[in-house]
């Protein structure tokens, strides 16, 4: 039985499989209408979410299954002081797959270890954020043919950004990829994937403040929102929330050919003059979590479908 913690628990040749699962279920979806039938996922969800967990069951269903779940702390035992060991070895008598996200770092993989089924982590705080990964994987490789050989911006709130983390450690396990880190000073990229990831793969990184001087060289920009609830203190938020606004000037200064990614949800930081620009690919890729999630239920369940 295989759990999924990290992007990095595959290897690439397995994501690259994975992502080919993903684009023939894009391709032939009445192929996989019942791949999963009479399968149950739990989506448990200690923290609020809305792609991520209508992802997740969205796939399932998709796939012929059923799901069940909750969709915050507070509407489940937790509330009562159930630990999350006990909660899962509860809902393996329930579902054949668990996705689980919750705002402590390590929470799903400490499920992980009490489970009778494969979990899924779904977000855990500030740290990892796998499916989103493999959706931005996917989104990438579908829109550009390739995730080699590319200069990607990854914008905002690169501290506490999970989505960012977890990208970057992916993507440093391929050739010629180029990082321009863009945030504020109170925002910049933790010293552990500066040094542990970034530094320690040799491939070539720059971190700036305006994005602006980053916009004329990227072949991708990823930008993020600044996460209000990972902040202590309601000044800091305030001061940082609106730092960086993506507007159709700005955009002038990109290639023609530059893709814009989000994990969404967006405040302010992408005005919505930018959605019609043909660059802008974010709603494109929450339909590719969809497609990824379902490959990855497959996958995980041991699924193979003719």
């Amino acid at each position: 039985m295989r759990h999924l913690m990290s992007p990095l628990d595959f290897s690439v040749e397995e994501l690259d499989q994975l992502l080919d699962l993903a684009n023939d279920i894009e391709k032939n979806p009445e192929k996989y209408a019942h791949a999963c039938d009479g399968k149950k996922i739990a989506t448990l969800f200690y923290e609020p979410s809305t792609r991520t967990r209508l992802s997740f069951e969205a796939a399932m269903m998709n796939l012929g299954g059923k799901a069940l779940g909750f969709s915050s702390a507070d509407s489940s035992s937790a509330s009562k002081g159930e630990s999350v060991a006990d909660t899962i070895r509860v809902v393996s008598c329930f579902a054949d797959i668990c996705a689980m996200r919750h705002p402590k770092e390590g929470a799903p993989l400490v499920a992980s270890l009490a489970s009778s089924i494969p979990v899924i982590n779904a977000g855990d705080g500030g740290h990892q954020h796998p499916t989103q990964t493999l959706t931005d994987l996917l989104t990438i490789r579908s829109l550009k043919g390739h995730l080699d050989n590319i200069t990607i911006g990854l914008c905002g709130d690169l501290k506490f950004g999970r989505t960012v983390h977890s990208l970057i450690e992916a993507l440093v396990r391929y050739e010629g990829v180029k990082f321009v880190l863009i945030s504020p000073e109170e925002l910049r990229i933790p010293d552990y994937i500066r040094d542990d990831v970034l530094k320690a793969s040799g491939h070539e990184f720059k971190e700036v403040i305006r994005l602006e001087d980053a916009l004329p060289e990227l072949d991708l920009l990823y930008m993020t929102r600044v996460q209000k609830e990972r902040f202590f203190n309601e000044d800091d938020y305030v001061r940082m929330k609106d730092f960086y606004i993506l507007d159709k000037e700005k955009m002038q200064l990109a290639r023609p050919d530059m893709l814009v990614l989000h994990p969404l949800p967006r405040v302010n930081e992408i005005s919505v003059e930018v959605d019609s620009d043909p660059r802008a690919a974010y709603f494109r890729q929450v339909q590719y979590g969809v497609y990824v999630r379902m490959a990855l239920i497959l996958t995980l369940l041991e699924v193979e479908v003719c």
